[in-house]
C-alpha cells in the first residue's frame, strides 16, 4: 500500500510540474492576484472575467518567473472569460481533456499561480450534466462540477485530470457555493469569438418582457405554463419589423419554449444572427406564429 501512494503521490507531482507549464499569474485587479492558462504559444491568455476589473494596466507573471504587461483582448460577463494577449513567444499550451475523457469520481486537480509558483489542490468530479444556462445570460455547453477547495488566487486557473490533460477553467463566481469548471468546448468557442469581435455576439429582439402565466385554455395546447408578456418593442428592431406588439406573449423560439428571460437569451446566440426564425405568440387569446429575423446587440 505504502508503494501505491508514493507512486501516486510522485504521478500527481509530476502532473502539477507539467501542467505549471501552462498556468500564469494574472495581477488585473487590486490588492488581489489570479491565474491564468496559455490559449496558445505566441501569446493568447485566457483567465476568469471577475478577476480582469480594468482594461488597462494589466500585468502577467510568466512561468519562467518573469513579469510582463497584458492587453485585454476581450471580456464575456455572461461566461465569466477574459482574453489577454502578451508580447511573449514560445510558451507551452497545454493538452485539452475531451467531454469523453471524464467521468464522475476522476481524481481531478486544481491548479492556480496566485505567486510566483504554482500552488494545488485536490479532489474529484462530482457532477455532470449536459449544457447550462449562467445568471448572465451565457451559455456553458456542459455542467462540470468538482469537490475541490478553491483557494483564494485559483480563479481563472485549469481543472487538471490525473493524466495530465486540462479538463477546462474554474471559475468561483458563476454558480454560487460551487466549484464550477467551463469545459474545453466552451473555451474554444468563446475564446475565437473574443480574438475575433473582442465582445460576444449576441442575438438581439428588441423587445422588453417579464414572465406571466398564461391562460388555462392554452397551457395544455403548448404545454407549459408560462411565457413571456412582451412589455415594450423598440422601434424598427427586429421584433418591431416582423409586428411583435405590446401585450403579446412570447411561448416559442423555433421551437424552444421560452418562460424566462434567461430562457430567451439562451436562444438569442450568436449563430442566430441574421437568420429568420419562428416564434410562437399568444395574441388575444390565440396562437400565432411569426417569423422574425434576429439581429445583432453590440
Amino acid at each position: 500500500m505504502a508503494e501505491i501512494l508514493a507512486s501516486l503521490s510522485e504521478a500527481l507531482a509530476d502532473v502539477v510540474e507539467s501542467a505549471g507549464k501552462s498556468i500564469v499569474r494574472i495581477e488585473g485587479r487590486r490588492r488581489q492576484t489570479a491565474s491564468g492558462i496559455v490559449w496558445s504559444s505566441d501569446g493568447m491568455i485566457l483567465t476568469a472575467n471577475h478577476v480582469v476589473t480594468r482594461d488597462e494596466n494589466v500585468q502577467v507573471g510568466l512561468p519562467n518567473g518573469e513579469s510582463t504587461s497584458a492587453i485585454l483582448v476581450g471580456r464575456d460577463p455572461s461566461t465569466d472569460l477574459a482574453m489577454l494577449r502578451v508580447d511573449q513567444k514560445g510558451l507551452i499550451a497545454p493538452t485539452w481533456a475531451g467531454a469523453e475523457d471524464y467521468r464522475v469520481g476522476n481524481l481531478v486537480l486544481a491548479l492556480g499561480r496566485p505567486g510566483k509558483t504554482v500552488q494545488a489542490t485536490l479532489g474529484v468530479i462530482s457532477a455532470l450534466g449536459g449544457s447550462w444556462n449562467t445568471g448572465g445570460g451565457g451559455t456553458v455547453d456542459r455542467y462540470l462540477q468538482t469537490d475541490v477547495v478553491m483557494y483564494p488566487g485559483f480563479s481563472g486557473g485549469p481543472l487538471v485530470e490525473a493524466n495530465g490533460k486540462i479538463v477546462g477553467l474554474n471559475s468561483s463566481t458563476l454558480l454560487r457555493g460551487a466549484s464550477v469548471t467551463l469545459p474545453y468546448s466552451t473555451l474554444a468557442s468563446t475564446a475565437e469569438a473574443l480574438v475575433k469581435y473582442g465582445h460576444i455576439r449576441r442575438g438581439y429582439l428588441g423587445i422588453g418582457a417579464q414572465p406571466a402565466r398564461l391562460p388555462e385554455n392554452l397551457v395544455e395546447q403548448l404545454g407549459q405554463e408560462v411565457g413571456l408578456l412582451i412589455a415594450s418593442v423598440e422601434s424598427d428592431s427586429p421584433a418591431a419589423k416582423a409586428g411583435l406588439a405590446l401585450g403579446d406573449t412570447l411561448v416559442r423560439l423555433d421551437s424552444e419554449p421560452v418562460r424566462h428571460i434567461e430562457e430567451l437569451m439562451s436562444l438569442l446566440s450568436g449563430v442566430r444572427i441574421d437568420k429568420q426564425v419562428t416564434a410562437t405568440i399568444v395574441r388575444g387569446g390565440e396562437v400565432r406564429e411569426v417569423s422574425i429575423v434576429i439581429g445583432a446587440r453590440g
